[in-house]
């Protein structure tokens, strides 16, 4: 896990909502946090991977938050190595 993973999770936390790769993009680029669309792209199939986030709609790319992601938040879970 790394920072930039805290960050997306901690984004698709907010409100649980469904989020494009674009839409995490521009509420980063919006909070004035530097991170990558690229790390986006590259990151969220490896969360999904590790059971904290699931892909809810393939066309578009939305991502959200699942409830092991939560608890992982809460430190209550700990991942795989991603």
């Amino acid at each position: 896990m790394t920072g930039n993973d805290d960050k997306i999770l901690e984004l698709l936390a907010q409100g649980r909502l469904a989020l494009s790769k674009k839409a995490i993009m521009v509420n980063f680029e919006l909070s004035g946090i530097d991170i990558s669309y690229s790390t986006v792209k590259r990151r969220l199939p490896m969360l999904e991977d590790a059971g904290l986030v699931e892909l809810v709609r393939e066309q578009g790319g939305y991502y959200r938050i699942t409830d092991q992601g939560i608890s992982y938040l809460n430190e209550e879970f700990e991942p795989p190595e991603i």
